[in-house]
């Protein structure tokens, strides 16, 4: 019973990472520039998100260590080189956590998006320090999680999008955008996010060969259970702008639920978005300082310390830089550019009997893996290109 509580609750851990502020900014924000197109998009996301999943969650707990540990027995220094990229990422989507925080606090109160963010940093701090307060948030936060995924589904329902022409173009799209595709994937199971739940598996004692069909049925059900929820709020946010109604640049997931269900709708979304980016903040922050523990015997040693400042300068960052909106998707596309590093690393070491010992990698998952790794490094280059082209 301990087991598949464990097995379950690293999905919830991976899928609860993914749908966060990002999430359901980048998913209505890019509805209403893709309209029904925005369903390939999703399609791709999820193909890439099951390849990148499996591979990193199968070998991580086959070879019973950690990733950072994994990069350093494959060529040392490597794990040092990874734990920096995941940090970075890490501190990308806590800066988008935060924003999120500010978003949902002006929301329902209308104070500016930043005082927002600096109260909202606060009460992470003592969300962080005080266990017991760690663990009320977290119930209460599964419980809006579920009411949220309800509320998107009757305003899916209710908004009456032209599922026919979605579901049509989701297999032969009018156009595709791959800097959306990077950044989805990049939210979804990029940088520390598919790591949290493999490292949350090993933590449990799930881990060698024999738990390799646990360990498979908890990736793809953390994919599934965000996938379905992407889809959702595709549909509803497609059936609110299919009616000529633009939705707000400054927070354009509000205008989906406040358009869907007026302004309690609007109140409760603001409710959901502050406490799925309080969490997140808490669980981005100690799970991007994890990476450092067994590198650095400082970290762990001084880690409610280290995870604190970690969360003081993601708001002191975003303070200073602003736009939410443009940060929440910052943050999916540069953990889209890291996914493909971290995941060669891991196929690489799949191959080292010094690493997985007797185990033997499938090749199916080798080529999907390898699949993955060239497509997003491919996309990655045309997304920079395109971002240099802005400047």
């Amino acid at each position: 019973m301990k087991r598949n509580s464990a097995i379950l609750g690293a999905a919830f851990l991976m899928a609860t990472s993914a749908i966060g502020p990002g999430f359901l900014t980048q998913t209505s924000l890019f509805t209403e520039q893709l309209l029904t197109s925005f369903g390939f998009v999703i399609l791709i996301s999820i193909l890439l998100d099951i390849g990148a999943q499996l591979n990193i969650w199968r070998i991580v707990t086959v070879s019973e260590n950690r990733a950072q540990d994994i990069a350093n027995k494959l060529f040392p220094g490597l794990g040092f080189f990874l734990a920096t990229l995941i940090a970075f990422g890490g501190l990308v989507f806590n800066i988008g956590n935060i924003a999120g925080c500010g978003l949902g606090i002006n929301v329902l109160t209308g104070i500016d998006v930043k005082t927002g963010a600096v109260i909202s940093c606060a009460i992470a701090l003592g969300i962080f320090w005080y266990k017991e307060a760690g663990r009320l948030i977290d119930h209460f936060a599964k419980l809006l999680g579920f009411i949220m995924i309800a509320l998107t589904a009757y305003i899916a329902f209710s908004s009456h999008p032209p599922l026919g022409e979605a579901l049509y173009r989701t297999i032969w799209p009018e156009k595709i955008d791959v800097m959306k595709i990077v950044t989805l994937v990049g939210g979804t199971v990029g940088g520390y996010i598919s790591f949290a739940g493999a490292h949350r598996l090993l933590d449990a004692g799930i881990k060698g060969q024999q738990a390799i069909p646990q360990v498979t049925r908890s990736s793809v059900s953390g994919i599934l259970i965000t996938s379905v929820m992407r889809f959702l709020l595709f549909f509803a946010a497609l059936g609110i702008v299919s009616q000529g109604i633009k939705l707000s640049a400054d927070n354009p997931a509000a205008s989906v639920f406040q358009s869907a269900a007026g302004e309690l709708g609007y109140k409760f979304f603001g409710i959901v978005i502050w406490s799925a980016a309080i969490t997140s903040v808490v669980g981005a922050s100690f799970t991007s300082v994890s990476f450092w523990k067994t590198l650095v015997p400082a970290v762990k040693q001084h880690e409610k310390i280290v995870i604190s400042c970690f969360i003081i300068l993601s708001t002191v960052i975003f303070v200073w830089v602003g736009n939410p909106v443009k940060l929440l998707i910052l943050a999916g596309a540069v953990n889209g550019l890291i996914l493909p590093v971290a995941l060669a690393v891991i196929l690489i070491a799949a191959t080292r009997s010094s690493i997985v010992r007797q185990y033997k990698h499938p090749l199916a998952l080798q080529l999907a893996g390898w699949l993955v790794v060239i497509a997003m490094t491919y996309m990655g280059i045309i997304t920079i290109q395109q971002r240099i082209g802005k400047f």
